[in-house]
C-alpha cells in the first residue's frame, strides 16, 4: 500500500543516498587466506579463497568493476570482479590479482559488510559473467578470467547461500557458447541467456536452461535475420513474465542508444521492436554507465562500484541507492524503525513478535 500523502513530502524519491556502514572507517588489516575443502574431487588440490572479513562491520569489499550484484529482502550479495590496482586488489596474498574470487554480502538492517565463508568449487571466471538469484540459490554463469576473452565458461555455478556452499551444475543439452557479458534472467522455472562475446565475436543467441531438467536448449525465433537484435554485451535483461526486454549494451566500438528496445515474446517465439520516450523533465534517453546495479521488488535501486574515471581506470567501492518509486507505508515505516531503533537487530525472535514484528520482517533482521 502506497501513501498519497508522500508523494509530496518523500525527499529520497529519485535521489540517489550514498549509504555508510558500521563503522565507517575501513580497517587497515591485511586479508587473511583460509582453506576451502573441493567437494566435487576429493583428491583435487584444496582451493584457497581470501577472507578479508576479519571482524564484523570492519572492512568493506574493495574498489571493483565487472563484478555482479544480486539480493534478497536481508542482503545485497556482490560476487567477483576486477581491479587492477595491485594495492586496491589486495596486494601479493590476493593470488587472483587483478581478480576478486569472493562473495560480499551487505545486510541491508544492520549496515554491514561481511564476507561469505563459502565451500566448493567458486568459479574462476570473476568478470563480466551473469548472475540471478532463484530462492536461497545464487547462480552464476560464463564469465571470463585471466586473460580476458582467452578463459571463458559456459558452466551454470550455484552458490547456496543458506549452507554457504558451491556446485557446478552439470547440464545437458546445447551449451551456449563460452561467452562474457551476457545477461540472464529466470521465468517459470527456465533460465534464459542472451547475447554476449567470446572476446572476439558478438552474439545475438537466446538459450534457455530448464532448471528442472538441467536442459540447454537453444532457442530459434521466427524473425527474419535483419529483424534479429543487435549482437551486444554488457546489457541488461528485465522481464514481465510474458516478455524480455534487452536494455542497453554494445560493443568495444559502440553502445545502443534506448529510443528503441527489443522485447521476446516468450508465447509468439518473435523478438519485438519498442519505441520508447524519453525522460519527461530532461527529455533525453539514459546512457549506459559502468558499475552493478540491481532493482529490488519494492522499487528501490542499488548501484555499487565501477569505474569513477576511464581515463584514470580508477575504481569505486561505494554503494548508493535511490527510491524509483514512493516506498509503500511498510518501507518507510521499516526504515523509519531502523533508523530510531538501530538495537532492534540484536532482539531474540520471541521479543520482536511481542513488539507486533510478522515473521517477513523478522526475516529481514536475520
Amino acid at each position: 500500500m502506497s501513501s498519497p500523502e508522500a508523494g509530496g513530502t518523500f525527499t529520497h524519491l529519485n535521489r540517489f543516498e550514498k549509504l555508510s556502514w558500521r563503522p565507517s572507517i575501513r580497517s587497515k588489516k591485511r586479508a587473511r587466506w583460509l582453506q576451502a575443502r573441493r567437494i566435487f574431487s576429493p583428491n583435487g588440490p584444496n582451493l584457497r579463497i581470501p577472507n578479508r572479513f576479519l571482524r564484523e562491520g570492519h572492512c568493506i569489499p574493495p574498489a571493483r568493476s565487472g563484478h555482479r550484484c544480486v539480493a534478497d529482502s536481508s542482503n545485497l550479495y556482490v560476487f567477483g570482479g576486477y581491479n587492477p590496482d595491485f594495492e586496491e586488489a589486495g596486494g601479493s596474498e590476493n593470488e587472483d590479482y587483478p581478480l576478486f574470487r569472493e562473495l560480499w554480502r551487505f545486510h541491508f538492517a544492520t549496515a554491514t559488510w561481511q564476507q561469505v565463508r563459502t565451500e566448493g568449487y567458486m568459479p574462476t571466471e570473476l568478470a563480466s559473467m551473469s548472475a540471478v538469484f532463484h530462492g536461497n540459490n545464487l547462480l552464476v554463469f560464463g564469465g571470463t578470467g585471466i586473460p580476458f576473452g582467452e578463459n571463458n565458461s559456459n558452466d551454470v555455478h550455484v552458490c547456496n547461500v543458506q549452507y554457504r556452499r558451491w556446485n557446478l551444475l552439470n547440464c545437458k543439452g546445447k551449451k551456449p557458447n563460452k561467452v562474457y557479458g551476457q545477461a540472464m534472467v529466470i521465468i517459470n522455472g527456465y533460465l534464459y541467456v542472451f547475447g554476449g562475446t567470446t572476446g572476439y565475436l558478438y552474439s545475438t543467441d537466446l538459450h534457455r536452461l530448464d532448471l528442472s531438467t538441467r536442459e540447454w536448449t537453444h532457442l530459434k525465433p521466427k524473425n527474419a535475420p535483419l529483424d534479429l537484435p543487435e549482437e551486444r554485451y554488457r546489457h541488461e535483461l528485465a522481464h514481465d513474465g510474458q516478455k524480455i526486454y534487452i536494455l542497453g549494451g554494445g560493443t568495444s566500438w559502440m553502445s545502443y542508444p534506448l529510443d528503441k528496445i527489443h522485447a521476446y515474446n516468450l508465447e509468439t517465439n518473435y523478438w519485438e521492436e519498442i519505441v520508447t520516450k524519453p525522460h519527461e523533465k530532461i527529455g533525453t534517453f539514459f546512457i549506459g554507465l559502468i558499475y552493478s546495479l540491481l532493482l529490488l521488488q519494492a522499487g528501490c535501486m542499488y548501484v555499487h562500484g565501477g569505474v569513477v574515471n576511464m581515463s584514470g581506470n580508477r575504481r569505486t567501492a561505494s554503494l548508493y541507492k535511490v527510491w524509483l518509486v514512493v516506498p509503500s507505508l511498510l518501507e518507510m515505516t521499516w526504515e523509519k524503525l531502523l533508523k530510531t531503533f538501530p538495537h532492534v537487530t540484536q532482539l531474540s525472535t520471541l521479543q520482536l513478535l511481542s513488539l507486533g514484528l510478522t515473521h517477513s520482517l523478522i526475516q529481514r533482521l536475520k
